[in-house]
């Protein structure tokens, strides 16, 4: 092969502005972790986790995309040989550009320096640098797959915590599919260019999902809203069952937000959905999915995370009656599980406002089932997570979730989540260690669990806004002082360092709201706290009790996850 200059491949890059590859990018992954190295090893675990059961759901160039990003999490874990392992997929799709320049950012990280080069040399003749007018037009396609590869990246960065990071990544993705589209132009087959109309859209809803609660909302949704929906109009054209499915699912979706705007955006005019019902649509993606148990599933998913958990079942249920094997279709007995039990949990938290009857403890036995098929063929930590849960609710009485009613279920509980932790990641996990306290707390092992709450609060991110494990931890350290005994002063001291650590660690007012809950609800305690620290001279908490219950401008209540430790 020909030697390529630096400068050749400089002129060609500023000419073409891109570069092939993930790990130049602008993406936290490429950058030092926000926080402690063990959060962003536990995010981008959970993250590959999550998208090995998207490589069936691609379909074809973007299944590249998918393995493209998995060796970039790979490496990211330091897996240096499972990152090989999978980059090496440009020998089975040798137009390939991510993947050979993914390849020798690897092997120049393990000191194979030809073959490093071996993969510059690659990439270099790939992008057209010595090839004639024919391969030029190689050369664009071959980098509108680069762009559009890349752009499947950015909605999956990890550390996305706050809605305007995540807005950045999904605006880069439009970016960079716009860039693919106008590089590609004739040359991207209709196929191809419709899976990426179709992505496009999905970031389109994301990001009306985001601007919808921004100040002056409508006027920036619209633009947002006609374009997803004309994108999606074009997806229809796809020949793919499972991506029309889904297409009409989202159609449906936003069909369904019309109302949300004064005017009716004219994009709904313009396609012709202006007579259009929503579950018509998703009456059309059910009937196109109804004999796939995949495209089953993916639609499960969509209704899932619409909050349509009735819906969702329904579905769910449709894609274990085509494909009932646990070890062919676990994901849908997974899902199952999942619904019945935010269902029971939905009505548990409706019974605690004073609002409805008896949850139905039904839904927990299913959901116990369906999690066994799912445990005997397939192991995970989020499973075993999960069917902790599941034996905790079993375990507590269906009206106070403080009273314990069946010590063996809460016993099961605690050995799902022993399983649990046996995973890399199951140390690292916040909710694990609230669920462990939880339990250990209607056992009467007060200290243990404040110990589990302890690892729960040092897990969360900095400045994070869930408040489940600091009002777990304030309200066991306070029982531990009302209890007396020679470890009062102890749990005195554990409370001061406990309220200033979450003070480093949560924004201001979430710690505030944390204190004020914890006055209010057990006023009695912290009167004879407050007296106990006044005696000795710990002003500090006081202070910061005094504080809070000053009344102030409302704000939004900041996020507690379900088990909330009342």
């Amino acid at each position: 092969m020909q030697a390529v200059s630096t400068e050749d491949i400089e002129s060609l890059v500023e000419d073409m502005h891109y570069i092939p590859g993930h790990f130049h990018l602008d993406l936290n992954l490429n950058c030092e972790p926000a926080g402690p190295l063990r959060l962003r090893l536990r995010d981008t675990y959970l993250k590959q986790e999550s998208l090995e059961g998207e490589l069936e759901a691609e379909v074809g160039y973007l299944q590249s995309a998918v393995r493209n990003l998995l060796g970039f999490l790979a490496f990211h874990l330091e897996h240096l040989d499972t990152a090989e392992e999978i980059f090496s997929i440009c020998k089975e799709d040798p137009g390939n550009l991510n993947a050979w320049a993914n390849l020798g950012y690897v092997y120049d990280k393990l000191g194979r320096e030809l073959d490093a080069g071996e993969c510059v040399e690659k990439v270099s003749h790939l992008m057209g640098l010595d090839g004639g007018k024919a391969f030029q037009d190689e050369a664009r396609l071959l980098a509108a797959r680069c762009l559009a590869e890349q752009a499947y990246v950015h909605p999956h960065d990890v550390e996305l915590d706050s809605e305007d990071h995540l807005r950045e990544r999904l605006t880069a993705a439009l970016t960079l599919y716009n860039r693919a589209l106008s590089y590609g132009g004739p040359l991207v087959q209709k196929e191809e260019k419709r899976c990426w109309c179709f992505k496009m859209a999905t970031i389109y809803i994301r990001l009306d999902d985001i601007v919808k609660t921004k100040a002056d909302s409508e006027y920036s949704r619209v633009s947002h809203y006609n374009k997803g929906l004309k994108l999606l109009k074009e997806a229809l054209e796809l020949e793919k069952t499972q991506v029309k499915a889904l297409t009409w699912c989202y159609i449906g979706v936003m069909l369904e937000r019309k109302d949300e705007f004064s005017t009716v955006p004219m994009s709904i005019h313009d396609c012709g959905y202006s007579a259009t019902d929503p579950l018509s649509c998703y009456g059309t993606a059910i009937n196109l999915a109804s004999d796939d148990a995949f495209t089953l599933n993916l639609l499960t998913k969509v209704f899932f995370l619409l909050g349509k958990h009735e819906m969702a079942i329904g579905i769910c249920n449709m894609a274990l009656n085509v494909l009932p094997d646990p070890e062919l279709n676990w994901q849908a007995y997974c899902t199952r599980a999942k619904i019945n039990m935010m269902l029971y949990i939905r009505d548990l938290e409706m019974v605690k406002r004073g609002h409805g009857g008896v949850p139905d403890r039904q839904k927990l036995s299913e959901a116990r089932k369906d999690l066994d098929k799912v445990l005997s063929v397939r192991q995970g930590v989020r499973t075993h997570l999960e069917m902790a849960q599941v034996f905790y609710y079993m375990g507590v009485d269906a009206l106070q979730e403080s009273l314990l009613v069946d010590e063996g279920a809460v016993n099961s509980a605690l050995v799902s989540l022993s399983h649990a932790l046996q995973f890399e990641v199951g140390d690292s996990l916040p909710d694990l260690h609230v669920l462990r306290g939880r339990c250990l707390w209607l056992k009467g092992e007060e200290q243990n669990a404040a110990d589990c709450f302890k690892q729960a609060v040092e897990l969360e991110r900095p400045g994070g806004t869930d408040t489940t494990a600091l009002r777990c931890l304030l309200q066991a350290l306070l029982t531990l002082f009302t209890q007396g005994g020679p470890d009062q002063s102890l749990a005195i001291t554990q409370l001061e360092l406990w309220v200033q650590k979450a003070e480093e660690r949560y924004p201001e007012d979430i710690v505030k709201f944390v204190l004020r809950c914890l006055y209010r609800t057990r006023t009695a305690e912290v009167t004879e706290l407050s007296r106990a620290l006044i005696r000795t001279g710990r002003l500090d908490i006081v202070r910061r009790l005094l504080e809070t219950v000053v009344p102030k401008q409302n704000k939004e209540r900041p996020k507690a996850t379900s088990f909330l430790f009342a």
